[in-house]
């Protein structure tokens, strides 16, 4: 009975094992599962991971490179962070939220925004938003965040730079690695996207 059981849970743990795979890696990786990447390589699915590649073309930015920025003076800080809970009217494009957020001082929060699919009026608004501040400022850089370990930053930030904005870094450490520098959060109102 025991052989058997050995039989079985070696079947069971050679079925989750990848080919030629010497790491152990199993067929849950998320490097392996095609429904967490859409077909340009934006991540759709489990957003809330760690992050395992640059979002190139844009280019991450340290943590300490990110907080000798002034947001808003410096660079234009751009957090993507969902709403969650909450709800855009479709008719004044304002925000009605279920929960507070708190964000860097001098950012800008772009809800949804980071999603492999973002909605176009959003998108539209915040690429918008981007070239009313290159217009005053060319050469401002643009630092987009949301929490640590989140794939929408990473997809608004490589979306950007895929669009031909210049200069679009990735600050992967987000709002907790401001707060755990001892940099204080701000609370935030979603930014109104009018329909148009």
């Amino acid at each position: 009975m025991k052989t058997r059981q050995v039989a079985l849970f070696l079947a069971i743990f050679a079925a989750f094992q990848l080919p030629g795979n010497s790491r152990g890696q199993t067929a849950n990786s998320a490097t392996t599962l095609p429904e967490l990447f859409d077909a340009a390589g934006y991540r759709k699915a489990r957003y809330r991971a760690p992050v395992d590649r640059p979002p190139t073309p844009a280019v991450a930015i340290s943590a300490e490179e990110a907080l000798h920025l002034r947001p808003g003076v410096d660079a234009l800080f751009i957090d993507v962070l969902p709403a969650e809970g909450g709800v855009r009217d479709p008719l004044s494009g304002r925000w009605t939220l279920a929960a507070q957020h708190e964000t860097i001082p001098g950012a800008a929060w772009h809800p949804e925004t980071g999603r492999s699919h973002p909605d176009p009026a959003l998108w539209q608004g915040l690429r918008t938003a981007i070239s009313a501040e290159r217009a005053r400022h060319p050469s401002l850089p643009v630092v987009v965040f949301c929490r640590s370990d989140c794939w929408m930053s990473w997809n608004s930030a490589r979306r950007l730079a895929s669009e031909g904005f210049a200069q679009v870094y990735w600050f992967a450490e987000g709002i907790e690695g401001w707060n755990d520098a001892g940099r204080a959060l701000v609370k935030a109102e979603p930014v109104t996207i009018a329909p148009h």
